[in-house]
């Protein structure tokens, strides 16, 4: 009995830890961290990346996630990229995925579930919203210049 119950126990965790990646690093090079929970750690091919994970690159990082709907993501030097919401159901290919693009450039190509639901894969920057439909795109969001300092 109690055998069953730490497998019921083991099989449980895994299963809601497998649910909670929705994908992974494939790419990354130079200074390339991932935000979670608070916490910054660098990332490694292979990683597995999770709703509302930052991926941060330094000014010679870059990085490729590909998503459980095979919806690939490429950041490049100085990105902040945000995932903001994903979810995908790979019986029905139905899902959302929005993301922010706070700085730098990002390339993406749209995966299974555009396929499904063209309006399904939102990424937002600062001054605009974009839904990617069965696409490819980049993407470059520069930073505000500097306010001009008043002179006394």
């Amino acid at each position: 009995m109690r055998t069953s119950w730490i497998f019921v126990s083991t099989l449980a965790f895994a299963t809601t830890a497998l649910a909670a990646d929705i994908g992974q690093v494939k790419v990354a090079k130079g200074a390339v961290q991932v935000e979670r929970e608070g916490k910054r750690m660098d990332a490694t091919v292979g990683m597995p990346i999770r709703s509302s994970d930052v991926l941060v690159t330094g000014a010679n990082g870059s990085a490729g996630v590909t998503f459980s709907d095979n919806s690939l993501v490429s950041v490049g030097p100085n990105s902040v990229f945000a995932i903001d919401k994903y979810s995908f159901d790979t019986t029905t290919y139905a899902g959302e995925f929005e993301g922010s693009l706070r700085k730098g450039k990002l390339a993406a190509v749209s995966g299974k579930m555009v396929k499904q639901s063209p309006e399904s894969m939102k990424i937002r920057t600062p001054s605009s919203v974009m839904a990617v439909r069965g696409t490819e795109f980049v993407v470059q969001v520069d930073e505000p210049p500097a306010a001009p300092v008043a002179a006394r």
